[in-house]
Order: structure tokens, then sequence, then C-alpha cells
């Protein structure tokens, strides 16, 4: 997720690109909020056409950085994050769309306290041990039936399916021009027993509070 030394410009200003490890020195508020900017900052500076010798930060590399940051800003119950293992697992479910992006954006990263690992599973019965599920768009026809399965599991669940949020899901990325943002469903996430930060839905693009309205 680097672009390169010679955007000066850039650099001064909006500081250097978006970086997981650094984000990580800072308290979580400032982080999220200083990876937010940096995502809207380096998409509008690419999409002026300020000159580069590597690309800006792709779609699902965003997505992944996203995924990290989520998981600092959502706290799971007690006895269900105790049960899920020694390790804190982000878990893509059907057609993966990030490639080998997420495994090298996550790699050598922790939450809760626990080593992030990725898993590529199957079928939603597989997520029991999952703390984060992206749930890829090819089983959008099946979400219905994905979501009933996780329903007690305290899973939060992501994806860029259209009207995720509105079926169900806790939080579904959303384009808004170059810029990759998110909306959550509060009402799902509080039947997850998630308890999701208040600094976490100030920057969401958008907030529902009421259950799944269709399938």
């Amino acid at each position: 997720m680097i672009v390169s030394a010679p955007m000066d410009r850039a650099r001064q200003m909006f500081g250097p690109p978006p970086n997981i490890q650094r984000a990580a020195c800072l308290s979580p508020r400032s982080a999220f909020l200083r990876f937010l900017t940096m995502v809207i900052a380096w998409a509008i500076l690419a999409a002026t056409g300020l000159p580069a010798q590597q690309p800006k930060p792709s779609e699902y590399q965003v997505k992944a950085a996203y995924l990290y940051n989520f998981g600092r800003f959502v706290k799971w119950p007690a006895g269900i994050a105790a049960g899920k293992g020694d390790s804190f697992a982000v878990c893509v479910l059907g057609q993966d769309p990030f490639g080998s992006t997420l495994d090298s954006t996550l790699a050598g990263e922790a939450l809760d306290g626990k080593p992030v690992v990725i898993r590529r599973i199957a079928k939603p019965q597989d997520a029991a041990d999952c703390r984060i599920l992206f749930v890829s768009s090819t089983e959008e026809h099946h979400l219905k039936e994905i979501l009933a399965a996780i329903d007690q599991a305290s899973v939060l669940t992501v994806s860029d399916i259209p009207g995720f949020s509105r079926r169900g899901g806790i939080i579904q990325f959303v384009a808004e021009g170059d810029r990759v943002r998110f909306e959550i469903n509060l009402a799902s996430a509080e039947s997850a027993r998630l308890v999701l930060s208040s600094e976490l839905l100030k920057v969401a693009a958008a907030v529902r509070r009421s259950p799944r309205s269709g399938d």
C-alpha cells in the first residue's frame, strides 16, 4: 500500500500514504481516523493525475486494510472471544477477490492480543472460529442461508454485495467515486452480540438501526 517517494507535493499536503504498521502505534481512534483520511486523500490525489512511480492502493488493498481496522474497533463477548482459539481469524467465504493481498496486508499483525490468521472457507458452517467473515460476491444468492448459519456465532460479517447491510450483514463496503466507504447495520451487530466503537460509527457512510428489510 505504498505510493512512491517522488510525490513530494502530496506528502507535504497529506503526509505519507496509509500504513498499517505505523497506525498500530497510535491510539485506536487516531489510528483509524488517520487511516481513513489518508485513504481518501491519496485517492483524490491519484484522480488529479499527480505523477507516481507506483500505482495507488488497489480497491482490495484498501478493503484488506479496513478489515484490520474493523478488528480494532469491535468488541466480541469475552466468552466467545476466548472460545475462538489462540488466533484472530479473518475468513473469506466463497471465491476470494483479495488474492495474496489480504495475506500480505495482515502478515505479522495482531488483534485482541492474538496473531491474525487468514482462512479461506467453503461453507458458512466453517466460520464458527472466525472473528471477521468476508462474504464474497459469489455467495450473493446464498446470503440468507449464510447469515442464518452464523446467527449465534458472534462473527463480524463484511461484504461488498449490494444491499448486504440491508439484508442483515453487519458492514457493507460501498463506493463513493474513487473512494471505498462502508455502511453499518447496527441492529445486526447487536444481534450478534458485538459492540462497535462509537468512533467507527462516526466515520461510516451510513448506520442502519433496524433489522434486515428483505432478501
